[in-house]
């Protein structure tokens, strides 16, 4: 064997690390998969334990469309949809917005304001101020002050991303812009916005993930007066048609991840790079 072949050929300590790094990662996130997708397959007395093992009869798309029918799914699809769009449309337009102006100008105060803005990802919102001040506002159980709420807490999520990738940019694009005689919000609607398709895919993806899957905020903003798909699984969960009926339970979870599930496999290249090329840097 030539001394090029083997230095070629990688040595088996090598291959130890990320053969188990993916061996990891597929344990930790296959195997809860596997089981809501099995228990989702079962009748209620295989399902009344969840574990690994297959159902003696798959019966998936008879619990799936029992969930459909039974656990008013479409009415608190339609709540999730009112609640996500607006939230996730407003912050990315506000939050790209606020990151340019950040990522472009260089001082002191507006350092700190960035430090202020970003702030917001590490420092939890207080649940218990946050009603009293919607109370106050008028806006305690209202579609519109849960909107104000995850824009308020998202927000920073989307400065930080965006303001990275903001500074990647070369300014000479907005110069000539601006030598052509276009106004600021021109500059920035025909020369940024859409250079930030990538990382606002990215940023897109995650909060609909927060927001589509939260049940915290919306059970104490407004539980009971509208129905989200997270709320809707908390209180049929609760009652007598799916108490202990993990089948019902599992397949609601399956319906409940399809449509960002979806949304992740269209944006799927946009979103990785937006990763590599925005959060990044």
């Amino acid at each position: 064997m030539s001394v090029s072949a083997a230095i070629r050929r990688p040595r088996p300590s090598r291959l130890i690390q990320p053969v188990s790094a993916i061996a990891i990662a597929v344990l930790l996130l296959g195997i809860p998969f596997w089981i809501v997708v099995v228990t989702a397959g079962k009748d209620q007395a295989e399902a009344l334990n969840p574990n690994l093992a297959l159902p003696s009869r798959w019966q998936l798309l008879e619990n799936i469309a029992m969930v459909f029918e039974d656990g008013r799914m479409l009415a608190a699809l339609a709540g999730s949809a009112l609640v996500m769009i607006p939230s996730v449309l407003g912050v990315l337009l506000l939050g790209s917005m606020a990151a340019w102006i950040l990522g472009r100008r260089r001082s002191k105060p507006l350092a700190f304001v960035y430090a202020l803005a970003i702030s917001g990802i590490v420092l939890p919102p207080a649940i218990v101020t946050i009603v009293l001040l919607l109370r106050q506002l008028g806006l305690a159980g209202t579609s519109v002050g849960l909107i104000g709420v995850y824009m308020g807490m998202y927000l920073s999520t989307v400065i930080f991303f965006v303001t990275g990738f903001i500074r990647t940019i070369p300014v000479e694009l907005e110069e000539a812009a601006r030598v052509d005689g276009a106004s600021p919000m021109r500059v920035f609607w025909t020369i940024i916005r859409p250079l930030l398709t990538p990382v606002l895919s990215t940023a897109t993806i995650l909060i609909c993930l927060y927001i589509w899957n939260d049940v915290f905020y919306a059970l104490f903003i407004v539980g009971g007066r509208l129905d989200t798909l997270t709320l809707n699984l908390f209180q049929v969960a609760s009652s007598g048609l799916y108490l202990k009926n993990w089948h019902l339970i599992f397949s609601y979870i399956i319906l409940m991840s399809l449509p960002l599930l979806l949304i992740f496999m269209l944006a799927q290249r946009k979103i990785i790079a937006g990763v590599t090329s925005g959060a990044v840097k």
